[in-house]
Parts: C-alpha cells; structure tokens; sequence
C-alpha cells in the first residue's frame, strides 16, 4: 500500500506527478493558503507533509499521529518546531545546494543596485526630474576593486565571494563559526573577526542562517562599526539584524545604504520607514524566485519526500533530526 502524502500549496505538475508515482496524493489546487482547520484535518491521514515555510509546532503534529517526514521546500527550517518533532519522531528536510548560485546573484544585484543607485535613479528619469534639470548629484559609488565583508561563509558565501573576486576584483573578508581554509587558497579570501570586518568593508553581506546565536547579531554596536560610506546588504533572515538600529543608522548616516530582501517581519509593513529611504533598495524576499530554481527546489523536496518514505534514496534530513 503506497503512503499517503499531502501538498499543501500549487507545485508543478511534474513534481506531483513525480510522487503520484510512488505515493497516493492530496493536493491543494488554489493559489490561496489552505486554511489551517481544513490543513490539520487533511493531515489527520497523512504520513507525509509538502510544504514551504508553514509552522510545523506540536498542535499540528498532535493533529496528524501518522506523520513521518515533512518536506519543506526552502533551505531554511527555521518554521520547524525541532524539539516536537524529535519528540513524535518525525523527519525534517529541506532543499540546500540547488540554490546557491541564484542567492548569491540577488546578492551581487543588491550591491551593484544600492551602491549605483538604481531603483532611485530609475525613479529619476520616470518622473522626469532628468528632463527638468533640478540638479541632482547622480554619482554612485564604485564596486569593483572594493572590499567585501561576508557574515556567514557557507555555499552562497562561497558563491558570493567567487562573484566579487573573480568578477569586480574585490578584497573579500569573511567571518564564520569556523574557518575555511580552502575557500581560503582557492578564492583568495581572508578570514576577519567581526569587528574587523565591519570596519575594513565597503559592503557587508549578511548570509548567516537564523539561529540562536545569530539573532539579531548586528545591531547598534555593529553598525557604529562600519564605515559611513559602506552597504549593509541581507539575504539571509531579517531576525539576524536589529532592524530598528538599522534604520537609525541608515537615517543618522552611519551607514551609506542597504539592500535588503528580508525583514524582521514579513510581508514588510507600508509604515515601515524603510520604504520611503532612497538610500535603501527593498526586495520582497525573492532571494531564490527564479522559474528554474524554484522548479528544481519543488523538485528536490519532492525527491526528499518520497526518499524517507520508501527508502529509495536518501533524504536531505535537517541537522538537528538525523
């Protein structure tokens, strides 16, 4: 008898048709978000769960005792409660690799964006104040040749710091939990503390994942830092920043700018003072939104599912729950 799994959101339809192949299938079919109710009583039979980013806590778990693995199509498992789902034994995975290289571009499109200015020039010649001469100073500054601070040196780090070195030939520095003496020798890149690289760096590009210990490492004292005219840019998780020191520093101008596909809370408020700073380019947390990769994420979570629930492959099971 082939196990039971349901999708909680539209995928593909050659993802489903993938696991149609080895499972019986639920689908929901509507570009809205199921409702909770009606998601906890689908889950009553389910022995597995695809998803992206739901809160997987105890009430949900309790709600579906024949649960095996939840397959979530993101790198991040943050929305993962790990301790109720170590308690009920249930399997966690996620989609790493397939989209290091498309994050690592939005970073490098965050640098070039806020330190040329892009989003607010283009404003600029659309509103005609071009045409109209008001005397605007239009000079950005440069990229290239500049240096790179990387908070968080994993597989995008490594596709962020290959871009800036071999591409704009910057000085790339970086922090991690532990050194990397290969990325070292092989991209040229030099190991920093974090003080030292916040205030040696032209840019600083936050990569770190959400943990304990990286919520909200950057705030007020680490901003004060950098240098007045350096770019603070995240594509990692909003809680790893203060954002209220983030914003005093962008409005004080302890800092020149910032680049930011994510926020503290999401989807971003209209008040937030973030949004009406030129100084600032905001994204809405696009960081791998590409047809292909996201297709490929569905894919490999998929792939996820069906491997711990047949044993047909071996799963990209979180950390925690190995």
């Amino acid at each position: 008898m082939k196990p039971t799994v349901f999708i909680d959101r539209k995928v593909p339809d050659e993802v489903k048709a993938y696991i149609s192949e080895h499972c019986a299938v639920e689908a929901w079919e509507d570009e809205s978000t199921i409702p909770r109710p009606l998601l906890l009583e689908k889950l009553a039979k389910a022995d597995g769960l695809l998803t992206s980013g739901r809160r997987i806590d105890a009430e949900l778990l309790d709600s579906a005792p024949r649960l095996k693995v939840v397959s979530s199509i993101s790198v991040g498992y943050n929305h993962f409660d790990l301790q109720a789902m170590r308690e009920r034994g249930v399997i966690g995975t996620h989609t790493p690799f397939v989209l290091d290289d498309t994050v690592a571009d939005l970073a490098l499109a965050l640098m070039l964006g806020t330190a040329r200015r892009v989003a607010e020039l283009d404003r600029y010649v659309k509103e005609g104040r071009w045409a109209s001469g008001d005397g605007v100073k239009l000079f950005g500054r440069d990229v290239h040749h500049a240096t790179l601070g990387i908070i968080g040196m994993g597989r995008i780090g490594e596709a962020v710091a290959r871009r800036a070195r071999f591409g704009f030939e910057m000085e790339v520095l970086y922090t991690n939990r532990s050194r990397k003496p290969e990325a070292e020798q092989q991209l040229g890149v030099r190991y920093a503390e974090l003080k030292e690289l916040l205030a040696q760096s032209d840019f600083v590009v936050m990569l770190a994942p959400l943990t304990a210990e990286t919520t909200r490492m950057i705030g007020r004292e680490q901003f004060r830092l950098m240098k007045k005219t350096a770019f603070f840019i995240n594509v990692s998780r909003g809680q790893t920043i203060d954002e209220a020191a983030l914003i005093e520093a962008l409005q004080d101008g302890t800092i020149a700018g910032a680049g930011l596909d994510v926020y503290e809370k999401e989807p971003v408020a209209a008040d937030n003072p973030l949004l009406l700073m030129d100084n600032v380019l905001a994204l809405p947390h696009i960081g791998s939104a590409t047809d292909k990769t996201r297709f490929d994420m569905a894919m490999l979570a998929a792939q996820n599912l069906v491997g711990a629930l047949t044993g047909s492959a071996q799963p990209h099971i979180v950390a925690e729950l190995r």
